[in-house]
């Protein structure tokens, strides 16, 4: 089973992204957290689910869908998973992996 860590930057989208939510809805922010959370757990055991973006030097960079959020990882060859962020699905991740 793969490792997954969180880079300091994923946490935070996340937690913005709980917050924006929970400016109207703080149930249902904290089922959207949960969601994504719950997600990217599959990546323990099935870490190629995501869609390629791109290979790096480092490992391949994958996308994998929840909802109206991309999670995008890195999908190390020897030391597991890095989440690199959650993005809403309007934005233009290009310009985020540039």
């Amino acid at each position: 089973m793969a490792e997954i860590r969180w880079t300091e930057e994923a946490h935070r989208w996340l937690r913005d992204i709980h917050d924006y939510i929970a400016e109207d809805n703080s149930a249902a922010a904290q089922k959207v957290v949960s969601g994504i959370y719950e997600k990217i757990q599959v990546l323990r055991r099935f870490p190629k689910i995501g869609y390629k973006y791109r290979t790096e030097a480092e490992g391949e960079i994958r996308i994998l869908l929840y909802g109206h959020y991309r999670i995008a990882y890195l999908l190390r060859s020897t030391s597991g998973i890095d989440i690199l962020g959650v993005f809403h699905g309007a934005l233009d991740i290009d310009r985020y992996f540039p």
